[in-house]
C-alpha cells in the first residue's frame, strides 16, 4: 500500500490522492470526494465514492493532499480510520478501501459487513 496522506477521518494514500486530483482536474469544477456507506450489496453495506459540489449539515470534511474528502454523519461511524488506496497494474486498476470497522467483505470487494454495535 502507498504512503497515507494525513487526515483524521478517512485517509487517502498518496496514490489515491494523485488519482483523485487528476480526475478532479478533468472535471474542471470545485468538487469534493464524497465517501458514503449505503445499505446494500451481498455483505450488507456498500461503499459510494463520487464527486459532490454540495455540503450537507453535519458533513465532516478533511483534506488529503489537494483533495477535500467529505463524509456524511450517518456514514461516519462506518468509515472512521478507513484508508482509500488506488492500484494501477496490468492485472488490476481501481480504488480499494481498507476499513478497520469491516468484519467481513464480499468476494468481489463491493460490499462489507460491519459490527454495528462497535461502529455506532
Amino acid at each position: 500500500m502507498s504512503e497515507t496522506v494525513s487526515a483524521t477521518e478517512v485517509s487517502l494514500t498518496t496514490a489515491a490522492a494523485a488519482k483523485v486530483t487528476n480526475l478532479l482536474a478533468a472535471e474542471g469544477a470545485d468538487l469534493a470526494l464524497r465517501v458514503a456507506v449505503e445499505s446494500g450489496g451481498c455483505a450488507g453495506w456498500r461503499y459510494q465514492l463520487y464527486f459532490d459540489d454540495q455540503s450537507q449539515p453535519g458533513d465532516v470534511e478533511t483534506v488529503c493532499g489537494q483533495v477535500r474528502v467529505v463524509v456524511d454523519p450517518a456514514s461516519r461511524p462506518y468509515l472512521q480510520g478507513a484508508v482509500i488506496d488506488f492500484t494501477d497494474t496490468l492485472s488490476r486498476q481501481g480504488f480499494t478501501i481498507n476499513n478497520p470497522n469491516a468484519v467481513s467483505q464480499c468476494a468481489c470487494g463491493d460490499s462489507f459487513q460491519c459490527d454495528s454495535a462497535e461502529a455506532l
